[in-house]
C-alpha cells in the first residue's frame, strides 16, 4: 500500500511538486521510449541495452557483454540472445576488444546511431533549449540531485 505524504511545512510542499514534476517527467520518458520501441521494432530489453550503449559511449567507455547483462540484470545466456537479436537487425556489431584478445565489445553501429537521432534529435534540441534557461550553478544543482535519484532508484 502506497502511503500518502502530508505537506506540513512550505519544504515539504516544495519536496513534494518536485517529486511529482520527477514522476511526470519519468511518464514522459517511458511514453517516448515506448513510442520509439514500437517504431524500432524491439522490445524493451534491446532498447534499454541500446541506450546503455549510447550513454557509455558519449562517456568513451567499451562494453562488454557482461557489462550488458549486469545493466539488465539478466543472464548471460539471455545477453547472448538479445545481442544476437540487435546484430542480426544491424543495431550493434561484436568486435575484439582493443586490449584484451581474448574478450569481445559491443558497439552501436552508424546505422543505429542514425536511426537513435532520427527518434530523439527533435526531443534533445528541445530539452537542451530548456537546459539553457538555467544558470550554469543551477544546473550543476539539477545534475547533482538527477544524479542522486539514479543512485538512490540503482539502490532500490
Amino acid at each position: 500500500m502506497v502511503q500518502q505524504w502530508s505537506s506540513a511545512t512550505p519544504h515539504d510542499k516544495a519536496i513534494l511538486e518536485v517529486l511529482q514534476a520527477v514522476r511526470a517527467f519519468s511518464d514522459a520518458m517511458d511514453r517516448m521510449h515506448g513510442g520509439m520501441k514500437d517504431d524500432m521494432d524491439m522490445n524493451a530489453s534491446d532498447l534499454s541495452a541500446l541506450r546503455m550503449l549510447i550513454m557509455r559511449e558519449q562517456r568513451g567507455q567499451s562494453v562488454s557483454p557482461h557489462d550488458v547483462a549486469a545493466h539488465l540484470k539478466i543472464s548471460t545466456a539471455s545477453t547472448t540472445k538479445l545481442l544476437d537479436r540487435l546484430t542480426a537487425a544491424g543495431h550493434v556489431e561484436r568486435r575484439p576488444h582493443p586490449s584484451d584478445r581474448r574478450a569481445r565489445v559491443i558497439v552501436l553501429t552508424d546505422e543505429s546511431r542514425r536511426t537513435f537521432f532520427r527518434h530523439l534529435g527533435g526531443r534533445l534540441q528541445a530539452m537542451r533549449g530548456v537546459a539553457t534557461r538555467y544558470s550554469d550553478d543551477e544546473l550543476a544543482v539539477i545534475a547533482r540531485f538527477l544524479d542522486e535519484l539514479g543512485s538512490v532508484l540503482e539502490g532500490a
